[in-house]
């Protein structure tokens, strides 16, 4: 039996009330939130926490590949998946590997390492966003998430991967050059009647190979960035309405690559043993991945559910929104910018700047901080030093345990910090310069 073996989702902290959006750029906005990745947060970042999350909820399992997928790398030439392999502590012989470029890039890998016979991690993050006013950048979602593929070797079966097809053609419908913020989108009733008969054609293919019937079907996760062509899609291919999946777009927003991650984890965490799961994404094309449930998925238990992210946050202004996606120049602190980081050294300290833990430890979990929460003992707030979104606070923290060490916080507000707080370790960018990005760890408060 091969399916997965764990998932796990991420959401930022930040979230942006698209009500805020109007008054300032004269138009776009809407109802509801999206998701929003804060200034030190980027694909590589997002998808360590998720990949975190995925790998505590299924310990025991050792995956021997990461793929990384994203439309929004924060390096071209250099492979970004490395990073998130480093920082999960992963063994030296496991590839790591980007599938990334297109929004296709996230089902593709996931049904890539299905059709494989080792434990892999597929983790999808974007960070999805336009010009000030644009539906993208109202519509448009910011997270990750890591579905851990396996067989029953490797681990006990959450979802039993049963079969599922594909359909490709070469059309135009959103495209963006390389360095442009925004895509660019052709006349929607075109995507959509590309869309609709590639669905359907899928759909029939993949229920075909599998021998199931539509309504045998419990949940449909019908997902891509053409939202007219996803309900079309809906209609079309006859799926019960109370059997669609909640896309989750009037509080995440769109999160490109790693929405069928996303909305995978969202079904797995609620669905009952014996379900059949439908994952139907429409992007450059139409891919459908059936699974079922089993009874070990009433055992499982999530590292940090999504529904209980879904509750938290904290409300992320329209302007400092902009900021932080550099669509609005804020004066700089008065100080030097960081000079860019030493490759030399960054590699000499590979296991502390990346997995928080001593040289030379290897894969001894004790040895790593990275899991580890702690008590703020002492703070200052640093209003004069170089950030993209100042105040910098740095604080002291004893952890659990016995070790102390100074950090710099991130997802807090001043006003919130206070001694006593409670936090956990959080991967994230310290700084970028000459185009090389400081990945390092940052405490946060305790999300429960």
């Amino acid at each position: 039996m091969r399916g997965i073996v764990g998932f796990g989702a991420y959401l930022p902290a930040g979230r942006l009330d698209r009500g805020t959006i109007a008054p300032v750029a004269g138009g776009g906005g809407g109802k509801g939130t999206r998701r929003v990745a804060s200034y030190d947060e980027d694909a590589t970042t997002m998808a360590v926490e998720a990949g975190r999350l995925a790998l505590k909820g299924a310990p025991g399992v050792l995956p021997r590949a990461v793929y990384l997928s994203t439309t929004a790398p924060p390096y071209l030439d250099k492979t970004n998946a490395t990073a998130v392999h480093a920082a999960l502590r992963l063994s030296d012989d496991a590839v790591a590997a980007d599938v990334s470029g297109a929004v296709r890039s996230g089902v593709a890998a996931l049904r890539l390492a299905l059709q494989g016979n080792e434990a892999a991690l597929v983790v999808g993050a974007d960070v999805r966003t336009g010009l000030p006013g644009s539906t993208d950048e109202a519509e448009g979602g910011d997270a990750a998430a890591a579905v851990l593929v396996g067989d029953d070797a490797d681990g006990p079966v959450l979802a039993e991967h049963l079969g599922g097809a594909s359909a490709t053609v070469e059309f135009l419908d959103r495209w963006r050059t390389p360095g442009d913020i925004r895509s660019k989108l052709w006349e929607e009733r075109f995507g959509e009647s590309q869309y609709v008969p590639l669905a359907a054609a899928a759909w029939r293919d993949a229920l075909k190979a599998t021998g199931l019937a539509a309504d045998a079907i419990q949940h449909v996760v019908l997902t891509g960035t053409h939202a007219r062509a996803v309900r079309a899609a809906g209609r079309t291919l006859g799926v019960r309405p109370e059997a669609l999946v909640d896309d989750l777009a009037s509080r995440v927003g769109n999160p490109g690559t790693a929405a069928p991650g996303l909305l995978l984890t969202s079904v797995l965490e609620s669905a009952a043993p014996g379900a059949v799961v439908a994952l139907v994404v429409l992007a450059d094309g139409a891919d459908v991945l059936l699974f079922r449930t089993t009874p070990a998925l009433g055992h499982h238990r999530p590292a940090r559910a999504l529904a209980e992210q879904l509750e938290a946050g904290r409300n992320i202004p329209y302007g400092r929104f902009l900021g932080w996606r550099g669509l609005l120049p804020v004066e700089p602190p008065r100080r030097p910018e960081p000079a860019r980081v030493s490759a030399s050294a960054a590699a000499r300290s590979r296991d502390w700047k990346y997995g928080l833990a001593e040289a030379g430890a290897g894969s001894d979990e004790a040895a790593s901080l990275a899991d580890a929460t702690g008590t703020v003992t002492t703070y200052t707030v640093d209003r004069l030093a170089y950030s993209p979104s100042p105040p910098v606070v740095f604080a002291v923290v004893d952890f659990d345990g016995g070790r102390r060490l100074p950090l710099e916080l991130t997802d807090v507000d001043v006003a919130d910090v206070a001694v006593g707080t409670r936090v956990e370790m959080t991967f994230r960018r310290l700084s970028t310069a000459d185009g090389i990005h400081n990945y390092f760890w940052k405490a946060r408060p305790a999300r429960g």
